[in-house]
């Protein structure tokens, strides 16, 4: 294999053979040609292990039974050949112990969401990377997307005028039976609390829609009251659930997530209402932005290159010009890109990081102490400690 020039060498953990999201990653991680896999330990099972590698195009040396060795063996390598970071594919309860490891080598990371199962161990990993000067990026793919972008860039230049109602809802139909006891791999796991954590669907993708509503309004959700439950016996985590919420700049909203909506895709909706008008983005449709104005004019916004009216934030996250549909990749690939840039250039690393992740999981704890009280997101508080509770928003 030859060796990169000028490209951020990257390993990864998990995301084998018949794993969607890691071929998801390694697509996106390749689009914009500044990142070359170079090893990994892809699956537990060391047949898939072997031939995901090979795959790959990987030398036999750089395909390791598992993640320890992985850095015990590129850490023997000469530093020209060594990976430079490593992306995380793997199943909640792996993701801050292999990052940790990671950070204490000197190695970079990208890890999937959530950045862990609980609040005090993804606090102990911000310390860990602070210590060892590691860049850290968090897959919230959906804020890699132009056009969500846009919306914030509007939302801060005023021209909603004051927020005051943000709706954020994430509806998938996967789970809505028992997949996980047919033998899928992917429901098992993100079912299973030993693998997942506290939470299931929160966790998954309701981590999404509260990380996109904060993004765009630019406020941070102060108090929520939830009710979390799950529909299928015998299912151990939540797989629905919703809040009421309350901002630090005085907006009210609700979020819901649910992954029992039968016939739902991966439907996840912004709305978000100020003084002036609204926006609203729909991840299906990602390449339209509706802003509706207080008069009744609507406009839609459309993404491309040569689209004048979009703002330049926008436009440095998309490749085409208009009616060239961009998606899901090259939402990733902004967050690639830019991970990619921050360390071999050493620019701005703009991509969510670790306060991301904590914001994460104040999210998530929060929402599983709340039981039907107005509860407030504290990131201060160990998981073990009591969540401040009122009677009233």
């Amino acid at each position: 294999m030859s060796k990169p020039a000028n490209r951020l060498r990257l390993g990864m953990i998990g995301g084998g053979e018949g794993a969607f999201i890691g071929a998801v990653h390694r697509a996106a991680a390749n689009l914009d040609g500044r990142i070359q896999l170079v090893c990994g330990s892809f699956s537990r099972e060391p047949g898939n292990n072997l031939r995901s590698g090979r795959a790959l195009g990987l030398a036999d040396n750089r395909i390791y039974p598992d993640w320890q060795s992985l850095l015990r063996g590129e850490a023997a390598l000469p530093p020209a050949e060594r990976l430079q970071a490593l992306t995380i594919a793997t199943p909640n309860q792996l993701h801050v112990p292999i990052a940790e490891a990671a950070a204490r080598a000197g190695i970079h990371v990208f890890s999937e969401k959530p950045a862990g199962i609980n609040f005090r161990e993804v606090a102990d990993l911000a310390r860990t990377l602070a210590d060892n000067g590691c860049h850290y990026g968090l897959a919230h793919t959906y804020l890699g997307y132009p056009l969500v972008h846009q919306a914030r860039d509007m939302v801060a230049a005023g021209t909603l005028g004051r927020i005051r109602k943000i709706y954020v809802d994430y509806r998938q139909g996967w789970l809505a039976d028992g997949l996980e006891y047919s033998g899928n791999k992917q429901a098992g796991w993100r079912t299973d609390p030993a693998q997942a954590g506290a939470s299931g669907c929160m966790a998954d993708i309701g981590t999404h829609a509260f990380g996109l509503a904060e993004f765009v309004a630019g406020q941070k959700i102060v108090r929520l009251c939830a009710e979390l439950r799950s529909h299928i016996d015998g299912r151990q985590l939540d797989d629905d659930g919703a809040a009421l919420f309350r901002t630090d700049g005085d907006a009210s909203g609700v979020l819901t997530a649910s992954q029992v909506c039968a016939g739902e895709e991966n439907n996840l909706t912004l709305r978000i209402y100020g003084e002036h008008g609204g926006l609203e983005w729909q991840q299906m449709q990602p390449d339209v932005l509706i802003h509706r104005a207080a008069n009744g004019d609507t406009r839609l916004l459309r993404a491309g290159t040569d689209r004048d009216y979009l703002l330049p934030g926008t436009r440095r996250g998309l490749r085409l010009p208009a009616g060239h549909p961009e998606g899901y990749l090259e939402a990733m690939a902004n967050l690639y890109r830019d991970f990619a840039d921050a360390i071999l250039t050493g620019s701005e690393n703009s991509v969510p990081g670790i306060d991301h992740g904590l914001r994460g999981m104040a999210f998530i704890e929060a929402m599983l102490a709340s039981h039907g009280n107005w509860i407030s997101l504290n990131e201060n508080l160990p998981t073990e400690s009591p969540q401040s509770k009122e009677a009233t928003p």
